[in-house]
């Protein structure tokens, strides 16, 4: 019965259409990384000159280009749970926020499911929505 879908030419047209997809993804999101570089490469460069020579601004072809400039704040490394403790006691623990990365959640309760004879355990009964996606896993074949 499997054999005869690949005679079906619209259901291989359909394969072809996916790989081809899945090449362009791959392609295009080489060419966004190679551009991402080449943007913070040029911005770097010219926010420099700009920084050297004093300019705030300038426009150009229909373009301004300004100076901008970002804060960014971390914890140190390995004094998240102190810095956590520092928020909270100067009265700014609302702005904690616990997460849990989807992925690791789903297979946990994919686990949790096989070690309960497949079935959810009680526990997460009411507190986890499952779903099932089919796709179509594309990759090259062995020779």
């Amino acid at each position: 019965m499997e054999n005869a879908y690949l005679q079906n030419p619209y259901f291989l047209e359909l394969a072809d259409r996916l790989k081809a997809c899945h090449d362009q993804k791959k392609t295009l999101e080489a060419e966004l990384k190679q551009v991402n570089a080449e943007i913070s490469r040029l911005d770097e460069e010219l926010s420099g000159l700009m920084l050297n020579v004093e300019m705030q601004n300038f426009t150009h072809a229909g373009t301004l280009f300004y100076v901008n400039s970002r804060f960014h704040a971390n914890p140190k490394a390995g004094l998240r749970d102190e810095l956590f403790s520092a928020l909270r006691k100067e009265g700014h623990g609302g702005m904690i926020t616990e997460t849990i990365n989807a992925n690791t959640l789903a297979s946990f309760v994919k686990e949790q499911i096989a070690d309960n004879g497949d079935v959810l355990p009680e526990w997460l009964s009411g507190l986890v929505n499952i779903s099932k996606t089919p796709t179509i896993g594309v990759r090259k074949a062995a020779r």
